[in-house]
Order: C-alpha cells, then sequence, then structure tokens
C-alpha cells in the first residue's frame, strides 16, 4: 500500500467521482462570473457570484442540478481542464494537470474544510450575488497578491 495520498497516485482520469470531488477546495473562484473583451479575448474577473452559490458557504445551491439551472455553468471534467485558462491558479483540479502540488491551506491537506477561508483564498466575503449586483463592469476587481488566472 502507497503512503502517498490518491492525488499524487491516481491521474484525474482515473479517480473516482468522490476523489475527484474531494479535490474541490471550496475557494468557489470558479463560481465567479467574468468579463471577455472580444477583441483580445483577455479575461476581467469580477466578484459577483453566480446567483446559485451560498456565499455563507462558498457552495451551490444545486450542485446536481447546476448545468440545467445555470446553462453555462462549466462541468469540470480531467478534459476541460487544460482549456480552462481563467481557472485560479491555486485550483486544486488546475494544479495536478499542470503537475503542481496541492497548497497547504487546502483541505485534503489540512483536515479542515474551512482552511481555504482562513488563508484568504477563497471568495467567503468578498463577493456578492449577480442577483443583486447591476452592471459586471462596476465589479471588476484585482485582488492583490492573488493570481486569478
Amino acid at each position: 500500500m502507497s503512503e502517498k495520498p490518491f492525488w499524487e497516485e491516481i491521474p484525474l482520469s482515473e479517480m473516482s467521482d468522490e476523489q475527484w470531488e474531494s479535490l474541490c477546495d471550496g475557494c468557489a473562484k470558479c463560481c465567479l462570473l467574468k468579463l471577455e473583451d472580444e477583441e483580445t479575448a483577455e479575461i476581467a474577473f469580477t466578484n459577483v457570484a453566480c446567483r446559485q452559490l451560498d456565499l455563507k458557504t462558498c457552495r451551490c445551491r444545486n450542485y446536481e442540478r447546476r448545468s440545467k439551472l445555470v446553462p453555462d455553468c462549466v462541468t469540470m471534467t480531467p478534459e476541460v481542464i487544460p482549456n480552462l485558462s481563467w481557472m485560479p491558479k491555486t485550483c486544486a483540479y488546475r494544479r495536478l494537470s499542470e503537475g503542481k502540488p496541492l497548497y497547504d491551506w487546502h483541505p485534503l491537506i489540512s483536515g479542515d474544510p474551512q482552511s481555504v477561508h482562513k488563508a484568504g483564498v477563497s471568495v467567503f466575503g468578498r463577493s456578492i450575488s449577480e442577483r443583486i449586483a447591476g452592471d459586471l463592469e462596476d465589479h471588476i476587481v484585482d485582488w492583490p497578491g492573488e493570481d486569478c488566472a
């Protein structure tokens, strides 16, 4: 039996559903709305969260039905991860697909599901719902010290 954690041993494409889902650190950055410049394809990040995101838990209110409720919601799969350049560099899916380790604050490492929030890496306390946001252009963010893309 290996002493390495599953994410260091099993390729993303071979993980069980439970293993795959446990990789999500709960930062909810992927649930923030983004703006794309049509001419340059540059992505601008906002602090506006999808209407399905529970801002108190940073989890989807309707995870099982998210693609039906929000048609442009991206379902993370091993195949799409390398093509999602807007994914935060802290994202476990992105990091593992790039051969990088998880951060110490990741719940699988820390053992604490709140560690992502305690580390200040999540959108907790820094986002608003699209239901009340108004114009996205008014909510573009560049959070210092963070590399969202």
